[in-house]
């Protein structure tokens, strides 16, 4: 049986590394993509992981033993893509703007070897409890809020603020997990299922 290939996860992330230890995988190495993460004007969500995934992956060296995986997570609430908040106001903005309504969590994975390259995206729709002011300024004077993409992780405190969600809880998180694995089995990191 040939060896494996090596896989490189291009994210420093250390969710992302914790949801690959849920399937088995343990990455050889990591190694994060310093990129501009800002939105081109009128880009749209999609097209915006999309591209970041896309250029994440290009910035990175790439052996030819080696498998690279790159990800990037944005949540919107229609068209306004709600990055990683700058600082405790703007998480604040955030909360505050998708209390009570629908929003959008879509990550995109983009998987490349020296010969192939191949992306997958996948979105889910959540809704966001109504949150009273002292429920938010709970929430920020947590610092959860911190370097996640629209100001809250659903894997912890801001569970809570979750009641419904159509699609992947995974991938709200920051790593689709089924639509990964069969990534990673194409490109021979995986045993095929």
């Amino acid at each position: 049986m040939a060896n494996r290939p090596r896989l490189i996860l291009g994210s420093g992330s250390p969710r992302r590394r914790d949801l690959l230890a849920q399937i088995g995988v343990e990455p050889h190495a990591i190694r994060a993509a310093d990129i501009n993460e800002d939105p081109l004007p009128g880009e749209r969500p999609l097209a915006y992981v999309r591209r970041l995934a896309r250029e994440k992956s290009e910035a990175l060296d790439v052996g030819p033993e080696d498998v690279l995986l790159t990800a990037d997570t944005t949540v919107c609430v229609g068209l306004r893509i709600l990055g990683k908040p700058a600082d405790a106001n703007e998480a604040t903005s955030f909360l505050r703007l998708m209390s009570g309504r629908r929003h959008r969590v879509i990550t995109a994975i983009a998987v490349r070897s020296l010969e192939r390259f191949a992306a997958r995206e996948v979105s889910t729709t959540l809704r966001m409890a109504h949150l009273s002011d002292v429920a938010i300024r709970s929430y920020i004077e947590s610092g959860e809020w911190d370097g996640k993409a629209g100001g809250y992780g659903i894997q912890g405190a801001a569970g809570a603020f979750i009641p419904w969600l159509n699609g992947s809880f995974t991938g709200v998180v920051g790593l689709p997990l089924a639509e990964t694995s069969a990534l990673l089995r194409s490109f021979g990191v995986l045993e095929a299922a």
